[in-house]
Parts: C-alpha cells; structure tokens; sequence
C-alpha cells in the first residue's frame, strides 16, 4: 500500500526501495545485498563448493597470466579499471605479475561498497606496496561517464565475476555500449561470463545446503530493517532459485511463507504481502559464445580472443572496438 505523503527520497537506497515494493510484482535490486555484513557473505559464498564461478575464473586467470597481461600491456603503460573489484582475490593474480615485471600501469578499482574499497586497499598496501591503487566508489553505471576521461593512455576495462549477468540482455547491451563510447581505439575489454553448462550444476550454485546464499539474499530486508527503520521477519521468507535453460537465466527470490505486512517507517510505507507472494531480487545470465558475439556486435564490440576453463564452465574475453 503507497502512502503518498512521502514523496522525497534522501537516496537511491530509498527510491529503489519504494518503487520496488510498491511494484507489481515486487522486485529488490541485487546491488543492495551488499554492505559490510553483505560482503563478507559474499566472500563466503565465494568459498562454497558449489559457487564454481570464483575457481574457474580464478584458474583461468592462474593459468593464463602471462598471455593475459602481454594483451594488457600498452607501450605507453595502461590504466587498469576494474568494475566490481570487491575483494581482489583473482585480480591480484594479475596485479602481482605485472609488479613483479615492473610494468607501468595504475589500478583503478570500482565497487558499489566503500567497505570492500577500504579493505581492498589495505590488503593491497601490504601485499603489493608498490602499485598505485586510485579506488573508485560508486555504482558501474556512474563510474563509466567518467572513464572516457582516462584518455591518455591505453585503458583496459576489467570486469570478473560474470557481474554482467547481473542485467538483462537489453540492459547488458546498453552497459556494453557505455564502456565502448569511453574507449579509445587501442583500448580493450577483459570481461568474465558464466557458461551455460548441466541445469543442476547452476541451481546448487545459487542454492547451498548451508544457507549462506539465503542469508546473502536476505540481506537486503536486513538492511531495510537497520537503515530505513523497517520491521521485515526474516524468518517469515525463504530463498527460492529457478533456472531456464532455454534462455540461461538463474533468478532469485525471497518468497513469503504468510500472508502479512511490513511496515518501512522512514518512507512511511506498508507494504502487504499474500501468502506466497514473491520479491525478485537477481537475475545471473548464463551465456555461449554465439550470444557473447551477438551482444558484443549490438554494442559494436568484437571478440579478439578468450580464455576457457578445463571444463568449459566459464570464459574470459577480450573485447576492442569495431
């Protein structure tokens, strides 16, 4: 139910909020799970066994260091602009070969969450304190106005984690075509994506025995409760994944096992719940080769080489502009 009479919102925490429980059907972004508890589930669930997204790209970054950063390397040094770097654990594979080469380059990390920034940094003042680290805080959509300023050298763009599946195919086409309009002509793309692969493989991914993904969904009404003073119980939602093989996309929901309703009082909401009734909250694209050219080919990118595990899980590729 709207309560009109809130009609300014003081973020887009707020906004989002607002319109997504006042829609029908309901929806919560997924960029709102993460905050200090938020990312350290996510590190969590990065250690599960089933999350295989974290390994594979992880070896294959392992595997192929040497030929990954050669393409890297500008003759002038290169900016390397990594969105949605959280806690760098794949990245610094990269990070430390290249200091360890003395390669000249600067490493911007982007991240929605100022907490990973902090913690990313300080690791990396310890382990690597030689790299200029330049952090970036705030969301890729807003990060990507500001790349075309990184113009006087070879830019090249990171994106691990398969975070693009994150968006529609629609919004992911538009997403890549920000990043192309800020690219030079010798700059490229490096940019993970989860493969289409067993259908079980994919839900026991998003779906751990030990609840650590729940908790990880959940955390969005947590964060409703604790900063815009909302009363959700959680233990009235469960978390519920399906999977659509034909169009690879895994969704989330947190579904309500009553019939209730929730009160938000920093935006003077109350928001009613049927039984059953669902909230959407992630959408993880799953991808092949034929749908990665098409998408690269709508934003007016081409792939120039990629970079497969052992089982064909997952893919990195390289993007440059037509």
């Amino acid at each position: 139910m709207k309560n009109n009479t809130k009609t300014r919102f003081t973020s887009a925490f707020e906004e989002d909020i607002y319109s997504g429980l006042t829609s029908y059907p309901k929806h919560l972004s997924s960029k709102y799970f993460y905050d200090k508890k938020g990312d350290k589930l996510f590190q969590d669930i990065m250690n599960l066994p089933e999350y295989y997204l974290t390994n594979c790209e992880y070896n294959i970054l392992a595997t192929n260091t040497q030929e990954i950063a050669d393409a890297f390397t500008g003759s002038n040094g290169f900016d390397l602009i990594e969105l949605g770097a959280g806690d760098g654990k794949k990245t610094k594979l990269l990070l430390r070969y290249l200091t360890d080469k003395k390669i000249d380059f600067d490493y911007l990390p982007v991240d929605i969450s100022q907490n990973a920034l902090d913690e990313l940094e300080e690791s990396l003042k310890k382990e690597l304190p030689s790299l200029s680290v330049k952090p970036q805080q705030g969301t890729y959509f807003k990060t990507l106005g500001r790349l075309s300023d990184y113009n006087s050298r070879k830019k090249v763009i990171l994106v691990l984690g398969s975070n693009i599946g994150n968006l529609l195919h629609k919004d992911a086409i538009d997403f890549l075509k920000q990043i192309q309009e800020a690219m030079s002509p010798d700059d490229m793309l490096f940019m993970g994506f989860d493969q289409k692969k067993n259908p079980q493989t994919i839900l026991d991914a998003y779906n751990d025995p030990t609840g650590v993904t729940e908790a990880f969904n959940k955390n969005v009404l947590e964060r409703i409760n604790s900063e815009l003073d909302g009363n959700f119980d959680l233990e009235s939602f469960f978390h519920w994944e399906t999977y659509n093989p034909e169009t690879g996309t895994a969704k989330s929901f947190l579904i309500s096992k009553e019939k209730q309703k929730v009160t938000i009082n920093n935006l003077a909401l109350k928001v009613n719940f049927e039984a059953w009734e669902s909230i959407h909250t992630e959408i993880s694209q799953k991808y092949d080769d034929m749908i990665v050219e098409w998408l690269a080919s709508q934003a007016e990118l081409k792939v120039t080489d990629s970079f497969a595990d052992e089982k064909d899980f997952y893919k990195n590729y390289i993007f440059r502009k037509k």
